[in-house]
């Protein structure tokens, strides 16, 4: 899984401190699974791998659904990405989708080799990364 598995540490990190009003949930999904994962919540995180190329391994990169919208594309279920798809889940269920969903992404080297150890530039980056989302937790906490 190599430096895939910075969503899912993150995850981990975060569950550990077992913050009030916090649940964390690893899902290994894409297209149109994402939209019964997050409804039902008001506010929601999306922690993930992201390989752009235009980042340095290990940069951590926080972003709002309006960030990725110019990214809406038609593809069938499985293929579609993450800004269609949370479009789609706004059409179609407009009060079950999150009023607010922020997107913590970590730029990634090596999303193909199956092995248990990330690159030294994402592991090394898994701090920044709980820290992103714990400042986003605070942030929202706050505005509540």
């Amino acid at each position: 899984m190599s430096d895939d598995a910075i969503g899912l540490r993150v995850a981990d990190a975060i569950a550990s401190m077992d913050l009030p009003n916090v649940e964390t949930k690893q899902e290994a999904i894409g297209g149109l699974d994402i939209i019964p994962i997050i409804s039902g919540y008001r506010n929601v995180i999306i922690v993930d791998a992201i390989q752009t190329g235009a980042y340095e391994p290990g940069t951590v990169i926080i972003f709002d659904p309006d960030d990725i919208e110019h990214t809406v594309a038609n593809a069938s279920a499985h293929e579609m990405n993450l800004a269609t798809a949370m479009r789609i889940g706004r059409q179609l269920d407009p009060d079950g989708m999150p009023e607010t969903v922020r997107f913590v992404a970590i730029e990634v080297s090596d999303i193909i080799t199956v092995s248990e150890e990330m690159t030294d530039a994402v592991a090394s980056a898994l701090p920044d990364a709980v820290n992103a989302v714990l400042n986003i937790v605070d942030e929202i906490q706050r505005s509540i």
